[in-house]
């Protein structure tokens, strides 16, 4: 089905302690991701960049100015990208970093009800009480459904942006302490890499739609962490035994088949630590196969 596309990149970093995921827009872009979306029959428009503040200037030193150029960052966001959402297109977010799903989830679900099937190493589910590093970029989940920060909450109208039953998520394999006690009790539904590995991404895949079946649209976020650092080198924070590269896009595949996907981040890639551009190359052809590429 082809479908009109914007995509509009968020060089964004401050989330994290690690510089370099802001230059993940500029990756995907240089590994052509406009050319292969079009070459499937879509019609796609490149939106730019939004601005973002550089981590070393004054307005982002210290953790209470950083959150605040998060949410309004985020804030930007949503702004950029709800007409678009209105007008039935498909919405690709480029980040930076995961703090910036803030604001793409909010502009998402200004359509009405909508699942998240948040694909990552990580379940970002930290609040600043909790988390043992302070980086944002570990909070937005727990922001997306209420928690933590006031203006991280309110990106977009007051309140939380989801409920727990509205996500799955896909790929954990690394959770703090509290954070894992949090995640326990919080309603989300996740499936970790042992459940991957126990039952294959196939089965994974559909019961995450199932448990989803009562929302009309989904948000996928992709954390290029969820694969496994030998088919993803180049990001933020690696995590051994991820995803391969077939069950990244066999999952993708059946996402799409689905027909129910209306918007995507993909986060966390890092050049810097890439090889050849390979990371950002991946997220192409995983975008692809959400959006329609088969062997057949």
């Amino acid at each position: 089905m082809q479908r009109e596309i914007r995509i509009l990149g968020v060089p964004m970093d401050l989330g994290t302690n690690r510089r370099g995921v802001d230059t993940g827009p500029s990756a995907v872009r240089y590994a052509n991701l406009k050319a292969r979306l079009e070459q499937l029959g879509h019609v796609v428009h490149d939106e730019g960049n939004v601005a973002v503040l550089n981590p070393e200037e004054r307005a982002a030193r210290g953790s209470d100015k950083r959150q605040h150029a998060v949410a309004a960052i985020c804030q930007t966001v949503y702004e950029r990208a709800v007409p678009w959402i209105a007008d039935d297109n498909f919405a690709i977010f480029l980040g930076g970093d995961h703090s910036m799903s803030i604001g793409s989830v909010a502009a998402a679900a200004t359509r009405g009800p909508i699942g998240m099937i948040w694909i990552d190493a990580h379940s970002d589910f930290n609040i600043p009480e909790t988390s043992p590093s302070g980086n944002i970029h570990g909070m937005p989940v727990a922001a997306i459904i209420g928690e933590g920060p006031e203006e991280l909450i309110n990106i977009g109208s007051p309140g939380p942006t989801l409920k727990p039953a509205q996500i799955v998520q896909i790929g954990i394999r690394n959770l703090d302490t509290i954070e894992r006690e949090r995640l326990t009790r919080s309603g989300i539904h996740v499936f970790t890499m042992r459940h991957v590995d126990e039952f294959g991404i196939g089965v994974v895949a559909r019961q995450a739609l199932d448990r989803l079946r009562h929302l009309p649209r989904l948000h996928v976020s992709l954390d290029m962490d969820s694969l496994d650092p030998a088919e993803a080198p180049g990001v933020g924070t690696p995590v051994p035994g991820g995803l391969t590269y077939r069950e990244a896009h066999l999952l993708m595949e059946i996402l799409g088949d689905s027909g129910r996907v209306e918007s995507l981040d993909i986060v966390e890639i890092n050049p810097i630590l890439d090889d050849r551009n390979q990371t950002a190359e991946l997220s192409v052809g995983l975008t692809a196969s959400l959006l329609g590429q088969r062997i057949l």
